[in-house]
């Protein structure tokens, strides 16, 4: 099959998805990354060295026949591991089901073996070096910063993440351009290195969280057993990063909230300054396509903070749908990019929403009484009427149930169990509410 060249900026990880996707129709592809091959030369990553991968990714990696290249080096984390200021901890599972879990998966490894699948197809080159500088509209043309230019003969599609040179281009094009909401919280990673023994320093079976109310840390195990601790702190006020400025005041600031994990962390404090401090932000777009030719997936269209560790797994969701559309209209691209974006805006819209609502959470709710009373009750309801009821983080990470509807139905749920006496729940009071207002899941 004859197919126009298919352009897609940036490598990072839904680039080579949406790739191999292409591929498989018959499309060859040109990827442009601005980096060098991360195969071949020793760099950083640039973001989280870990994430998150849940169903929704794996989902999108199976259709894409590569999920047995990246099955092995997932280590599944069954729940959150919380570390309250008192020194006691508690396990809380994700789910009731013992098989639903997510999964900590090195970033690096992963786009390593997107890359090559893609290439393997022979279909796809990847152009490294290649950092989008501008479209020439007058040539038709990408510019980019080496001096090249590649001619626009079909679509383009912008993976080229939050700071997309795509994205900006659209928004030059459209009515309503694009906006980014800062957090006010930063980020900075620290390492856990494995123990004298070789062995975890922490159970690996979890994602650990020291929740302190306005800021937290958390711990993702990495396959060397090693850990990939993240603090996320307001950026400016009294507990800030802007107000540990020194190595006394740091490690200060560590004793009074994380004396457990302060003697596990290599080099420190030496690494808090050494390591930089990356930004939050969330990313809206209003319009992820022009003309229907340039078109947006993943954080270029929807970047969105990392506390439902979802970005990486919407972005991978993104390519299937835009697959999707593209199948149903049997290879006729008229519309496509069209409706993928009205089909996947105000899916990300939501997720969006509820990484935020996540945040806090994470950093304080799971600590709290009430919180984890309603936890049980959601889950006895759950067990109880599993056709209607699922609790929010279970939909968002162990289905496919649109983002939207995961939000709308978790209002719902969130009401139901507000009417209920959380020492004593009426079940039967319960069963006529959820009966009502929460139809059967299909």
């Amino acid at each position: 099959m004859d197919h126009d060249m298919k352009i897609i900026i940036g490598s990072g990880l839904a680039g080579p998805l949406l790739a191999i996707y292409l591929s498989q129709r018959g499309y060859p592809v040109q990827l442009y990354e601005k980096r060098p091959d991360l195969r071949v030369e020793n760099i950083p990553v640039g973001r989280s060295i870990n994430l998150a991968l849940s169903h929704r990714g794996i989902k999108a990696i199976k259709s894409a026949d590569v999920f047995d290249k990246i099955d092995p080096l997932l280590i599944p984390m069954k729940g959150r591991m919380v570390h309250l200021s008192s020194g006691d901890i508690e396990f809380q599972p994700y789910s009731i089901h013992p098989y639903e879990h997510i999964n900590s998966v090195s970033r690096g490894e992963l786009n390593k073996i997107l890359m090559t699948k893609a290439e393997a197809s022979g279909k796809v080159q990847i152009y490294f070096d290649h950092s989008l500088l501008e479209i020439d509209g007058d040539t038709n043309e990408l510019v980019f910063e080496n001096g090249n230019r590649a001619p626009v003969t079909d679509h383009v599609f912008g993976a080229d993440g939050a700071g997309s040179v795509i994205r900006n281009y659209i928004d030059e094009k459209v009515l309503s351009p694009s906006c980014v909401d800062p957090l006010g919280h930063d980020y900075k990673e620290l390492h856990i290195a494995p123990g004298k023994n070789g062995e975890f320093q922490l159970d690996s079976s979890a994602l650990h969280i020291w929740p302190r109310g306005e800021f937290m840390l958390i711990a993702l195990p990495n396959t060397d057993k090693s850990f990939t601790c993240t603090l996320f702190l307001p950026a400016e006020g009294k507990r800030s990063f802007e107000s540990l400025g020194t190595p006394e005041l740091i490690t200060e600031f560590f004793h009074t909230y994380f004396e457990d994990v302060q003697p596990l962390l290599e080099n420190f404090p030496n690494t808090f300054f050494d390591n930089p401090t990356g930004k939050l932000a969330t990313v809206y777009t209003d319009e992820w396509q022009y003309n229907n030719q340039y078109c947006l997936i993943g954080d270029a269209a929807h970047a969105v903070v990392p506390f439902f560790g979802q970005g990486m797994n919407a972005s991978f969701e993104d390519c299937e749908v835009l697959m999707q559309c593209l199948d149903e209209a049997q290879g006729n691209w008229e519309g496509v990019c069209k409706k993928y974006s009205s089909v996947r805006k105000s899916d990300c819209d939501a997720i969006a929403k509820m990484a935020i609502e996540n945040y806090v959470e994470m950093r304080d709710l799971v600590s709290r009484k009430e919180f984890k009373q309603q936890k049980e009750i959601a889950n006895i309801l759950m067990e109880r009427f599993p056709d209607r009821f699922i609790p929010r983080y279970n939909m968002v990470s162990f289905t496919s149930i649109p983002y939207s509807e995961v939000y709308r139905r978790g209002a719902i749920q969130k009401e139901i169990i507000s009417k209920l006496d959380l020492k004593k729940p009426d079940l039967t009071a319960a069963e006529s509410m959820i009966k009502e207002k929460l139809s059967p899941l299909v």
